[in-house]
């Protein structure tokens, strides 16, 4: 399903479509890594990686040569997933606040299941830092967007940042997977809550 590469019909020249499908190829690979992460974290066998995405191991490493190649593709995806659904939320929610909502939801979830991600990188502190400045760069300008859309709406305060609600949301996520008792999303609709404008 994603070795399509040389299916015949690509070879006469459509250089576009092939860059098209090879960048269609590594997102669904992306997605199984990603999948495989949450399961069974960082360290799981690539033969696991390459089940999930019905291509053989070869495939993977083609696309990414080591495990740090790979850890960071998906972190780097994940992040693009979320900055990319701020503004799909807001074009298609009912309101600025429900879209807000629903990506502080979605932010969560990166947050709670990236398992071991961002601490994968630790070994490579440059590596990290990179990485924490392409989070910072693609969430940031998102989460200040639908926060001034939802202020301007009425529907919640108009003085808490973007960092100072993705810093306390983060706060709040940390080592939330590794405690069943603890719900991290309810906490975090508290805080939400708390920017609502009280009617």
């Amino acid at each position: 399903m994603i070795e399509g590469s040389g299916s015949g019909q690509g070879a006469q020249g459509a250089p576009g479509a092939v860059r098209k499908d090879v960048r269609r190829n590594q997102q669904a690979l992306l997605d199984a890594a990603a999948e495989v992460f949450v399961a069974s974290g960082v360290e799981a066998p690539v033969r696991d990686i390459a089940a999930r995405a019905g291509v053989g191991t070869g495939t993977v490493y083609r696309h990414f040569p080591t495990r740090a190649d790979l850890v960071v593709a998906v972190y780097r995806h994940q992040v693009d997933a979320c900055a990319d659904a701020g503004p799909a939320l807001l074009a298609s929610g009912p309101t600025p606040g429900a879209a807000l909502g629903r990506w502080v939801d979605l932010f969560v979830d990166f947050l709670v299941t990236k398992h071991g991600l961002a601490a994968a990188m630790h070994a490579d502190n440059t590596g990290f830092e990179t990485l924490h400045a392409y989070f910072l760069d693609r969430l940031l300008p998102v989460c200040t967007r639908l926060l001034d859309e939802a202020a301007t709406a009425g529907e919640i305060r108009p003085d808490v940042t973007a960092y100072q609600l993705m810093r306390g949301i983060g706060n709040l996520c940390i080592g939330a997977e590794n405690d069943p008792e603890y719900d991290a999303r309810r906490m975090v609709a508290l805080l939400v809550g708390g920017l609502r404008r009280s009617v």
